[in-house]
């Protein structure tokens, strides 16, 4: 599992690396991966749902008609929530869906859902995608993803920060590029194929075991 191909920016075999044994162990903990997902899902919520109960709808200060005598069923205010158009009960009201983990466990759960990508083939590394003089069209960059067999739904991490990359892959749907230092395990786990510099590999292993 530790030794896979390393490609070129042409999607060619460009040698073989060996991974980090202690940061790729194979080890995949799907409950804790469900766990993680869930919390980025609740996080990605917005509580904006918001009703008014009978006491924040204007009106129905007054009885409407007396108590009794009348033949229609007794009644204490317009705004009664049996009524259309009034007060709701039970209604939604604004409120946060947001919680966190702790930081040990977001980064156990990336480190196993990398793990997981590997086991299912899915995991690209690339000798060097960061060359300021790389990918000066959108097309460029359409193309390289296209000799990767990776073009729909594909998550691009590079070592560093870089705008250009980031211009060029912005217009093609499913594609997202980030540094290693931001992505998460919901990240890699929403992408059908995760693409890996040498580099931002390296990185990332270094920065997980500080």
């Amino acid at each position: 599992m530790n030794n896979i191909p390393v490609y070129d920016i042409k999607g060619k075999v460009a040698g073989k690396a060996t991974l980090d044994a202690t940061y790729f162990n194979g080890k995949i903990n799907k409950a804790l991966l469900h766990q993680t997902v869930l919390m980025y899902l609740a996080n990605l919520r917005k509580g904006c749902a918001s009703t008014k109960t009978r006491s924040k709808v204007r009106g129905g200060g007054r009885k409407p008609w007396r108590q009794k005598g009348t033949g229609r069923a007794r009644v204490g205010s317009i705004r009664s929530p049996l009524w259309r158009g009034v007060g709701v009960i039970f209604g939604p009201h604004t409120r946060k869906y947001t919680y966190k983990l702790s930081k040990n466990i977001k980064h156990l759960a990336l480190k196993m859902s990398l793990n997981a990508k590997i086991k299912d083939n899915e995991f690209i590394l690339l000798d060097s995608i960061s060359q300021d003089q790389l990918f000066a069209k959108t097309k460029e960059f359409a193309a390289f993803l296209v000799a990767l067999k990776a073009k729909d739904k594909s998550l691009v991490v590079i070592e560093k920060y870089n705008p250009r990359m980031l211009r060029v892959s912005r217009n093609i749907p499913g594609v997202k590029v980030s540094t290693f230092n931001n992505i998460t395990a919901f990240d890699v786990l929403k992408h059908k194929k995760i693409i890996f510099s040498k580099q931002a590999i390296e990185n990332l292993v270094k920065l997980r075991k500080e």
